[in-house]
């Protein structure tokens, strides 16, 4: 009896534990944009088998070429010694974007394990087609990067592919934010870029927006052409000064992907008719101008430096306190704008306070207008003496970006009662404008100290005696040992080829712990940024060549000539090509960036036994 007691609450569990994980959901799934004339897939996946009475509404704008389809899934996973299963039905049609414009195409309903359901609508934005005369107006094989549209051969015009900066605003004021986009547009397959150099920014302080790992590719029409696009770098930028002010152009150093015709019909049949080879193209972008007004006139008394949108609260501990107890003050600036570039506000406190350094709490984001949040300041100050004192009212004057006026917001004013305190207090007198010790009173006036005092007798005198002379003849010793060691110094970092060489390791070093770190926060694209700049920075410090000037081939080249055999030379290109094409290979980022990242230190540990100069 007690066995089929414990078989039932354990079928029991079973059941409560699969009723909690069978939680039925009923979605619908397309494309975001697609281009007139092309086809693509509309799937509504419902997580049960058991369903019946499937309808979807009308769809208007596309044609309906098949569908729907019907297939099940169904999965069964084990982790840590728990049993879970899943199954689905996936309903399928085949559209055609027949008519320019934004569609809707409404929710489906089904009926899924007796309840009556209905899916998400689908929003579908459909392209005109492509106006190149060779264009394939049923492709529905795109893949990233790539259509049947890319001029052929082993060439890459200009208009397959490009990076485009483009900035929110172009009229500004000074210290105004606006966001800076660098949007990569092809019709190749780019695998990746192996060089990038971004324009310093003159003029603007700068932060980068943080952007997911995994790039999400879109369709984009674009003068008479449908790219897949996606966004490749931002910034949010402030300027610092007024004028005209220039974005340079930034640098890319792209690798790309090309399909060419195959000759031999064995390997073409295998190949499915194509090889691939590596095509390098460099990128320039166009320059952007940027006209930044001056702040109007009339300023503020205490103006801040703020440009933006901002409000200000104050608190504060309390205001009946005894003396020596702490009193902390707080305000609150909270908006959008250049929260981080904004001056302390001045807090004006009686004069027998002591006063301390205020302590800065920075809680905001970056937007692409600015830097929204709050940024929390806290003034400490401690009475010494008993009274009524008055904390003046704070006043914060920023420059409000909507109505272009000049704003003073004023916070409340405190009365503050400090009571007479527990303990006998010294009576002190303190400068609290230049933060003086205390002189303690009684105490500064010393006794006549009445110890015997040995005399010297006449001509016993420290000049010329042997002490007298160390301290000439020393210092000079030391300035003749520190003036050969300087001029020594010189001559080497004059060498700046020789310096390069001796730093190169150092160098490299330093990038591979900074590697390390993005690895550590899964930051797929700056880490192989870096782990790129410590390879090629490595070779070209070591080989004394310019960074512009190195190629896989003359690489192979000189490392033959300094000595280096052909396995290592040959791994140093591994790391490097593995690099390359692991940041835009689909699969687990963890291992790849794992395996990138041991490979590279291991081969510069090598290489730095192998060169020898």
């Amino acid at each position: 009896m007690r066995k089929i007691v414990f078989l039932w609450i354990a079928l029991m569990a079973i059941s409560l534990h699969a009723f909690a994980d069978s939680k039925v959901s009923f979605a619908a799934s397309a494309p975001d944009a697609v281009a007139v004339g092309e086809q693509f897939r509309l799937s509504y996946t419902v997580t049960t088998q058991k369903v019946r009475d499937f309808k979807v509404p009308s769809i208007k704008g596309f044609d309906v070429l098949m569908g729907p389809s019907r297939s099940q899934q169904s999965s069964v996973q084990i982790i840590n010694g728990q049993t879970t299963s899943t199954s689905s039905i996936t309903f399928t049609y085949i559209l055609m974007a027949t008519t320019e414009g934004s569609f809707t195409i409404p929710g489906a309903t089904i009926t899924a394990d007796g309840n009556q359901m209905v899916s998400n609508s689908v929003y579908v934005k459909v392209l005109p087609a492509d106006q190149d005369a060779g264009a394939s107006s049923g492709n529905n094989d795109r893949q990233r990067g790539q259509t049947s549209r890319a001029s052929s051969g082993t060439t890459v015009s200009g208009g397959d592919l490009f990076i485009l900066p483009t900035v929110s605003k172009t009229t500004i004021y000074e210290q105004e934010a606006f966001l800076l986009t660098y949007k990569i547009y092809t019709l190749v397959d780019l695998r990746g870029f192996d060089n990038v150099k971004l324009p310093d920014f003159k003029g603007f302080h700068s932060q980068e927006v943080e952007l997911p790992n995994d790039r999400k590719w879109s369709l984009e029409y674009y003068k008479g052409r449908n790219y897949q696009t996606t966004i490749y770098r931002q910034f949010v930028l402030f300027p610092q000064q007024s004028g005209k002010l220039t974005i340079e152009p930034a640098h890319f150093d792209a690798s790309i992907a090309r399909a060419t015709q195959v000759a031999d019909p064995f390997e073409a049949f295998f190949n499915g008719g194509s090889n691939y080879v590596e095509v390098k193209k460099a990128l320039i972008t166009p320059q952007l101008n940027i006209d930044v007004k001056p702040l109007p006139d009339g300023k503020p008394v205490g103006f801040s430096g703020g440009v933006g949108e901002f409000s200000i609260s104050s608190s504060i501990n309390s205001t009946d306190v005894k003396t020596n107890d702490a009193v902390t003050l707080k305000l609150v600036i909270s908006g959008t704008g250049n929260l981080k570039l904004i001056s302390t506000p001045e807090v004006k406190l009686p004069e027998d306070f002591e006063v301390y350094d205020p302590k800065v709490d920075n809680k905001f984001r970056l937007t692409s207008a600015g830097l929204s949040g709050s940024q929390i300041i806290e003034y400490l100050a401690i009475p010494r003496n008993a009274g009524t004192y008055k904390i003046p009212a704070v006043k914060f004057s920023y420059f409000d970006i909507k109505s272009s006026t000049y704003k003073t917001l004023t916070t409340e004013e405190y009365e503050l009662h400090v009571g007479k305190g527990a303990g006998n207090a010294a009576q002190t007198i303190a400068n609290f404008t230049n933060k003086e010790d205390l002189k303690v009173l009684n105490e500064d006036i010393r006794y006549i100290k009445q110890n015997n005092v040995t005399l010297s007798q006449k001509g016993d005198f420290f000049f010329g005696s042997l002490l007298w002379w160390l301290f000439y003849i020393i210092p000079g010793i030391a300035f003749i040992l520190f003036f050969i060691i300087y001029r020594k110094q010189i001559a080497a970092n004059a060498n700046v080829a020789k310096m390069r060489t001796k730093k190169a390791n150092k160098v490299a070093v330093k990038r591979m712990k900074q590697a390390g770190k993005l690895l550590a926060e899964s930051k797929k694209d700056a880490f192989y940024d870096e782990v790129l700049k410590a390879l090629w920075g490595y070779i070209s410090d070591k080989l004394n060549i310019p960074v512009s000037r190195l190629s896989k081939d003359n690489i192979e080249e000189e490392l033959r000539n300094y000595g280096v055999n052909d396995a290592l030379i040959k791994d140093f290109l591994d790391a490097l090509n593995n690099c390359e094409f692991a940041r835009f290979t689909p699969g687990d980022d963890n291992q790849a960036m794992d395996k990138v990242y041991s490979t590279s230190l291991e081969v510069i540990s090598k290489m730095e036994n192998s060169i020898k100069h």
